[in-house]
C-alpha cells in the first residue's frame, strides 16, 4: 500500500501523515522512517521487503527525491510499494512536475496541504535563516517553539539539512561560507546514525548539533 503526501504545509501533511502511520503500526509492525539524509544502504534495506524473520514494516519517506542517489530508485519502485503488503508513505513538499503525476498516479491515496504564505515563512525560514546567521540563540528559540507544536524531530532535522544544503549551494566556491555548510552537512547526515548507534533520541542529538554550533 502506498499514500501520497505534499504540500508546503509541513506541519499539517506530516502530522496527518504520521497519524495515519501510527494507526496501521503496531506492536509486531514498527515504524521505519528514512529521510534524504540517511544513506544507500539505509533506503533499500526499507525497500527490500520484511526481514528473514517475516517483521512486518511501516516505511516513512521524506524527502528522498531530494537526493539525487535515491531519487531513481525511489521512483522506480513506486508499483512494488504500491503491491507491498506492507504500508508505504512518501512525503515531498514541493516534489517537480514529473514526480507528483508519478506519485499520484500509483499511489493508492494521495494528499496535498499547502501552507498560507506567513505560516510557510514562519515554520521554515525561522530556522534557515538562523542557521545562515550563525546566530545559535534565535535558532535554538526557534527550535523549541517548533518542538512545542509537536513538530517531530524528523522534520526539523529535515529542515535544517535543507537550509545548511541551500547555503551550500548559494555560496561561493572556496569561500568561508561554504566550508562551514560542507561541515554542518556532513555533521547533520552523521546524526541520525549517530542516534541509533548510541540509542540517543533525535530531538537532543540536534539540541546538542545547536548548541555546538561555532
Amino acid at each position: 500500500m502506498l499514500y501520497f503526501y505534499s504540500g508546503t504545509d509541513r506541519e499539517k501533511a506530516r502530522g496527518k501523515m504520521n497519524a495515519a502511520a501510527k494507526k496501521v503500526s503496531s506492536k509486531n509492525r514498527r515504524i521505519i522512517k528514512i529521510s534524504d539524509a540517511n544513506s544507500m544502504g539505509d533506503l533499500q534495506a526499507a525497500l527490500r521487503g520484511p526481514g528473514m524473520f517475516g517483521e512486518s514494516r511501516v516505511v516513512l519517506l521524506e524527502g528522498t527525491l531530494l537526493n539525487e542517489e535515491m531519487r531513481p530508485i525511489v521512483l522506480s519502485s513506486l508499483l512494488i510499494m504500491r503491491a507491498a503488503s506492507e504500508h508505504f508513505f512518501i512525503f515531498e513538499e514541493k516534489p517537480d512536475a514529473n514526480a507528483k503525476k508519478a506519485l499520484e498516479k500509483v499511489a493508492n491515496e494521495s494528499f496535498h496541504f499547502d501552507a498560507t504564505k506567513q505560516k510557510e515563512r514562519t515554520t521554515i525560514f525561522s530556522l534557515a535563516n538562523a542557521l545562515r546567521r550563525a546566530d545559535k540563540k534565535a535558532l535554538w528559540i526557534a527550535y523549541q517553539k517548533e518542538l512545542a507544536k509537536d513538530e517531530a524531530p524528523e522534520a526539523i532535522h529535515g529542515v535544517l539539512f535543507w537550509a545548511v544544503k541551500d547555503i551550500f549551494l548559494k555560496s561561493r566556491d572556496g569561500s568561508k561560507e561554504k566550508k562551514r555548510a560542507s561541515a554542518l552537512l556532513a555533521n547533520l547526515a552523521e546524526l541520525p546514525h549517530e542516534a541509533r548507534r548510541n540509542n540517543f533520541n533525535l530531538e537532543y542529538a540536534l539540541e546538542r548539533f545547536i548548541l555546538s554550533l561555532p
